[in-house]
C-alpha cells in the first residue's frame, strides 16, 4: 500500500513511538508569537529550562497587538524580545519589521516541501500548502519543540479533497474552502490531514493555496497540504537557488513528498469548482455557508480586509479592484491591514492604499489585531462585519459581533452596498 505525503513526513521524522500510534517527530521549524509564547517561556524559567533547541529553526514575531495596546500586551512582548535577545535568535520580527505569522514566514522563506512546523496557534495548518505538516500545537508541545525540537502527534489519517473545473469570474479561493468546510462539517475532518487535489489546486497560486490551507483547521482538520510542483518551486526559488542546480532539479527533489497513487485515504470528496459561487457564512460556525445571492438583507457595520487567509497582495488586488472609483455606504467603515511590511510597501507602490483611502477605509499597519478581537477593528455588541478572515465564532471579533466571512472582492462589494453583496454585482 502506498503512503500519503503525510505518511511519508512522518516516516522521515520519526524519532520515537513510545505508545502504538503515538509518533514523536523531529521539528524543522518551531513558530512563536507573543500571545501564546510568554506563557511557555516563563514555565521553562520556573522550570530552569530556559533554552532552545536549535536558534536557527525558531521563528518568533509579534503580530497579535502591534504596537501594544496597554501594559498586558506590552509585557507580553517584552517577554517575547528579552527572550528572542537572550538566546540570539536571528529570526525575531519586532514592531516595524513584523508581520501576520502565516504570511510574513512563507514570505522570508522559512518553509519547505516536507517540513515539520508547529506552533502555539491554530491556524499553523497555512504552511501546509508548501508540502509540509503544520499544525498548531498546545502550550505544553510548545514547551517542548522550543527545548527539544520534537513533538507528539497521533498519526492521522488523510481526507483527500478534489478540486476540479475553473473558477467562475468573482469566485476565489476563500469561496472554493468556505464550500470545502461547508460539504465537511465543522467535524468532518477531525484528526485528520485534509489533502487538496486536483486541476483547480494546481492551477492556484502559492498565496490561493495558503487560502485553503489556512481554514483546513475548520473543518477539525490537524492540517492542510497540497503537493509541492512548480508553482512552489517558484515561489520558493529565490530562497532554494544555491541549493539546487535549476528549477527542474528542485522540482524533482519535492516529487518525493508526492502522496503514492495507492495511497488510503480515509474519505474523497470531489468538488466541481466551475459550481462554486461567492459565498459568505452566517451564524457562528464556519460551516454555516450560504451564496451571497442569498444573504442580501444582512446589513453591516464594518469591512474588514487582511488576515493570514487574505491580507496578501493578490488579495488587496481583488478588493481594490472592487473598490476603485467607489465609496463605502454611509454608516460603513472600512479596515485594510495587509499582513506585512514587504506587502504594505508593494500595495502602497501599486496605488492599492490609494484606492483605499479614496473610498473611505482607514489603513493600519500589519496585525493580527481584529481577527480575534483584540485590537484595531473589535466589533461593538450587535455589530456585522463583512470579514476576509477565517473565523466567525460567537464574540470572535467582539462580544455580541457577528462576523461573515468571505472573499476580498465580496467584503469590498458589501462595503459599498452597505448590506451582504455578490462581488459580481458591482464588478466592472
Amino acid at each position: 500500500m502506498g503512503k500519503t505525503i503525510t505518511e511519508k513526513i512522518f516516516a522521515a521524522h520519526l524519532r520515537d513511538e513510545p505508545f502504538e500510534g503515538t509518533k514523536v517527530l523531529a521539528l524543522d521549524v518551531v513558530m512563536c508569537h507573543e500571545i501564546t509564547t510568554p506563557i511557555a517561556i516563563t514555565d521553562l524559567q520556573w522550570r530552569k529550562k530556559d533554552r532552545v533547541f536549535d536558534p536557527e529553526k525558531i521563528k518568533a514575531v509579534i503580530d497579535h497587538v502591534t504596537p501594544a495596546k496597554d501594559s498586558k500586551s506590552a509585557m507580553q512582548a517584552k517577554v517575547m524580545r528579552e527572550w528572542a535577545a537572550r538566546h540570539q535568535l536571528p529570526h525575531f520580527f519586532d514592531v516595524g519589521q513584523n508581520g501576520v505569522c502565516h504570511a510574513l514566514f512563507p514570505e522570508k522563506g522559512f518553509i519547505r516541501p516536507g517540513y515539520t512546523v508547529i506552533m502555539g496557534d491554530s491556524h499553523t495548518c497555512t504552511h501546509g500548502a508548501f508540502g509540509a505538516f503544520a499544525a498548531g500545537v498546545g502550550t505544553t508541545d510548545l514547551e517542548v519543540g522550543i527545548l527539544k525540537g520534537v513533538c507528539a502527534f497521533r498519526q492521522p489519517r488523510s481526507v483527500r479533497v478534489n478540486l476540479t473545473g475553473t473558477m467562475q469570474p468573482g469566485v476565489f479561493a476563500k469561496d472554493v474552502i468556505l464550500t470545502v468546510i461547508k460539504t465537511l462539517t465543522v467535524n468532518g475532518a477531525t484528526d485528520h490531514v485534509i489533502e487538496f487535489r486536483g486541476e483547480t489546486v494546481e492551477a492556484m497560486s502559492m498565496e490561493e493555496r495558503m487560502t485553503l490551507s489556512n481554514m483546513a483547521i475548520e473543518a477539525g482538520g490537524t492540517s492542510g497540504v497540497c503537493l509541492p510542483d512548480a508553482v512552489t518551486v517558484d515561489y520558493l526559488w529565490p530562497f532554494i537557488s544555491t541549493e539546487y542546480t535549476s528549477k527542474d532539479a528542485a522540482l524533482e527533489a519535492f516529487k518525493k513528498w508526492h502522496s503514492d497513487p495507492d495511497a488510503e485515504y480515509a474519505k474523497t470528496v470531489d468538488i466541481d469548482v466551475s459550481t462554486v459561487e461567492p459565498s459568505a457564512t452566517f451564524g457562528y460556525k464556519p460551516d454555516q455557508v450560504k451564496h451571497l445571492s442569498d444573504m442580501t438583507d444582512a446589513k453591516i457595520d464594518q469591512v474588514y480586509i487582511g488576515s493570514c487567509t487574505n491580507g496578501r497582495i493578490s488579495d488587496l488586488r481583488a478588493a481594490a479592484a472592487v473598490a476603485k472609483g467607489k465609496k463605502l455606504a454611509p454608516g460603513v467603515r472600512g479596515i485594510v491591514v495587509p499582513a506585512t511590511p514587504s506587502i504594505y510597501r508593494q500595495a502602497m507602490d501599486e496605488g492599492l492604499l490609494a484606492v483605499f483611502m479614496d473610498s473611505g477605509y482607514c489603513i493600519a499597519n500589519p496585525t493580527c489585531g481584529a481577527c480575534l478581537g483584540m485590537s484595531t477593528g473589535v466589533l461593538a455588541e450587535g455589530e456585522a462585519c463583512a470579514s476576509t478572515t477565517n473565523r466567525n465564532f460567537n464574540g470572535r471579533m467582539g462580544k455580541g459581533g457577528m462576523v461573515h466571512l468571505m472573499s476580498p472582492a465580496s467584503a469590498a462589494a458589501s462595503g459599498i452596498t452597505g448590506h451582504l453583496t455578490d462581488p459580481r454585482k458591482v464588478m466592472k
